[in-house]
């Protein structure tokens, strides 16, 4: 479908204005895993449910209503979804998944890539973004191997190929959103760029993926630390975005068996376990030497360096990783509120702790409520 064709079909919607019915108060004895997986699953499926779309809301401002659907966080939601739906035997949660990439289909830009921010009448491609989706569709062909997303992929992953640099990088591309110079990041769309090479037998898009992957290894420092990696500020730069990077280099390195990789995102990972406070707190921005830019949590960022390090306890069996990854969920379940009567902050996971921290300030965010059900589904694997 033509840019100009689609941008005059979106379900725009009025904002409708709400109060909410309690605070966010989560209750911090309550660590049953299940249960709060359970709801933050659940709050998923009414962020997917509130639009006229099949996308999932970008997330919940307190005292607002569900955003407009985001299509670069549907794309790594629709994995999740896949995931939860093998492991739990819910049907459902396939269809929703199936439902999540096809929206993606439709509003796939000509080039094939994804665009950038939330859904707007004026997109433009966006790196970062494509190989969100990209892990999406990836997954959905290894589950079902429907030829339409085989087809989506292959041109997303084409559009990533031509357009990178020799040396591995995306100079040109990124979203309009992000500074293109602070992107080293950008290795975690490298890793759904891998994913689709892996399940599409293309060993050219695996190619890439690694020289991507070289390139932020190149990069990183005898310390572990990744400079030029944030939305944006380079000195102080987001729990958040260094994870994606440990994620994309263990993602790529598990499919192609570099343990180098593997390595460098260990070196990174073993930096913020020693920074780890004993309640599980992780500063939400930090300093080339780890120590703490800021005084709040980026609750994003530390459940995605709780799946690094049940990943790493995955492949080494060190405990040191299973027993960092279960002190950070137990953080993340104590500011998890899942008892909220309005359904608009139940189960969802904010930005910050503090809820005004500057990351997703009073705002429940959809793509930390999937990484809390990510890291608490696989410190649930982990534990078997």
């Amino acid at each position: 479908m033509c840019r100009a064709t689609y941008a005059t079909t979106l379900p725009w919607r009025p904002r409708r204005r709400f109060i909410p019915t309690s605070v966010y108060s989560p209750d911090a004895g309550e660590l049953d895993l299940g249960r709060h997986r359970h709801e933050a699953m659940e709050w998923l499926k009414r962020a997917q449910d509130a639009g006229a779309d099949r996308g999932v809301s970008w997330g919940v401002p307190f005292g607002e209503d569900y955003e407009v659907s985001y299509p670069e966080t549907t794309g790594y939601i629709c994995r999740t979804f896949v995931e939860q739906a093998q492991r739990t035997g819910d049907a459902e949660l396939l269809e929703r998944a199936k439902a999540m990439a096809d929206w993606e289909i439709a509003i796939q830009l000509p080039e094939g890539a994804v665009m950038g921010g939330k859904l707007n009448a004026q997109p433009t491609p966006a790196v970062f973004n494509t190989g969100m989706v990209l892990l999406g569709w990836s997954a959905l062909i290894g589950r079902t191997g429907e030829h339409r997303f085989q087809r989506a992929a292959r041109r997303a992953s084409d559009w990533l190929v031509a357009i990178q640099a020799p040396d591995g990088r995306w100079i040109s591309g990124n979203s309009r959103f992000a500074a293109p110079e602070l992107t080293l990041y950008n290795v975690k769309a490298a890793w759904g760029l891998c994913e689709a090479g892996a399940v599409l037998g293309e060993q050219g898009y695996v190619q890439a993926a690694l020289r991507n992957a070289e390139y932020c290894l190149s990069r990183q420092r005898p310390n572990g630390w990744l400079p030029d990696c944030c939305l944006s500020d380079p000195l102080a730069p987001l729990l958040h975005t260094l994870a994606y990077s440990m994620q994309g280099l263990i993602g790529i390195g598990k499919i192609t068996g570099r343990g180098d990789l593997i390595a460098g995102a260990r070196l990174l990972a073993d930096a913020q376990l020693r920074v780890m406070r004993a309640d599980g707190f992780l500063p939400g921005r930090q300093y080339e030497d780890f120590s703490p830019a800021v005084t709040w949590c980026c609750l994003t960022g530390t459940a995605q360096t709780s799946l690094v390090w049940s990943e790493l306890y995955a492949l080494t069996h060190e405990e040191k990783y299973r027993t960092a990854a279960h002190r950070a969920n137990r953080y993340l379940m104590a500011r998890h509120d899942i008892r909220n009567p309005d359904p608009r902050l139940r189960g969802g996971v904010p930005g910050s702790w503090p809820v005004w921290g500057d990351y997703g300030r009073l705002t429940i965010l959809n793509w930390a409520t999937k990484f809390l059900v990510d890291a608490l589904a696989l410190e649930e694997r982990i534990a078997d």
